[in-house]
């Protein structure tokens, strides 16, 4: 039976990665509001999926730089 080294939980650049994600979902939502009116339904439809997204993502920012102030460690 082999043993997998277990690598630890490097979340010390969590915050920036999410942050980089939000932008990058801001920039897809203002690209697709440039597109036709025949795929606008579609569009705002994947766009509330982005918000709702993007919402999460913040969340977890917050709780990811918590998690950085109190020291997190693995």
């Amino acid at each position: 039976m082999t043993h997998q080294k277990h690598h630890p939980d490097d979340r010390s650049d969590n915050v920036e990665k999410l942050q980089d994600m939000v932008q990058n979902t801001i920039e897809n939502i203002e690209e697709s509001e440039e597109q036709s009116e025949a795929e606008q339904e579609q569009i705002r439809e994947k766009n509330e999926r982005r918000n709702e997204s993007i919402e999460a993502m913040r969340n977890e920012i917050h709780d990811e730089a918590e998690a950085r102030k109190n020291g997190y460690h693995q």
